[in-house]
């Protein structure tokens, strides 16, 4: 055990913590490859920019491998089940915009909220991980500002054209938000992760993308807590 892991009080390998692990795991490695998916789906909807989104897709599914590896390294099967019904109300959202070509709703979801929510998560972790796994989550961390960033702006670009849909989508996406973080909750602090950390970090992030993109102080504060309770 390394003196980061003794300072920490965490076991990673207890029965506990690979319990846990499992479905945390899991969650990171099913939701990099509904990230891979969601890209070359958004490079169908944007043709002019097909070449980023299937470099962003590339990238999430090296991501994914990476977090394969922090399962084999702790000797943890990721429950693949699990974190698939984790995101299938989110997936089920993505699909159907996908399918009306509503290109804002698809770039929410992805280049938005479902890195904003990878990036707290993420950034909550590294502090409480092994070294095997804080070691490939900093690099993981830094690549999710990229595709936040590629979201960011073509939404900016297109803001007065779109606004209306993001209001809508954002009040459909955001309670699932919160319950997904409510279902992760008990694993999460398992494994050393507290989920106000989370949420405040999500919401920092959140409005953060919401200020770039054109919304106002008083617009970002009804839409980062919507259904929040």
């Amino acid at each position: 055990m390394s003196q980061s892991q003794v300072s920490q009080g965490i076991d990673y390998y207890s029965d506990s913590y690979r319990d846990s692990f499992s479905r945390i795991n899991a969650i990171a490695i099913v939701g990099e490859q509904e990230a891979h998916d969601n890209f070359i789906c958004l490079a169908e909807l944007l043709p002019a920019d097909v070449e980023e989104l299937t470099r962003l897709g590339k990238i999430e599914a090296r991501h994914r491998k990476s977090f394969e590896a922090c399962g084999r390294n702790l000797e943890v099967t990721a429950d693949l089940a699990f974190a698939q019904q984790f995101f299938a109300d989110l997936h089920h959202i993505f699909q159907k915009a996908a399918a009306d070509r509503q290109t804002a709703t698809c770039l929410l979801i992805q280049s938005i909220v479902i890195e904003c929510f990878a990036i707290a998560a993420y950034k909550n972790y590294i502090p409480v991980a092994d070294d095997f796994a804080r070691k490939i989550t900093e690099v993981v961390v830094e690549d999710e500002y990229s595709h936040l960033n590629f979201g960011e702006v073509w939404l900016k670009a297109n803001f007065a054209e779109v606004k209306e849909e993001l209001k809508a989508a954002n009040r459909q996406i955001l309670p699932i938000i919160w319950r997904m973080l409510n279902q992760v909750e008990p694993d999460a602090k398992v494994l050393g992760i507290e989920k106000q950390a989370l949420i405040e970090e999500f919401i920092a992030r959140y409005s953060e993308a919401l200020k770039e993109i054109g919304f106002t102080t008083r617009e970002i504060l009804q839409m980062s807590i919507h259904g929040l309770i």
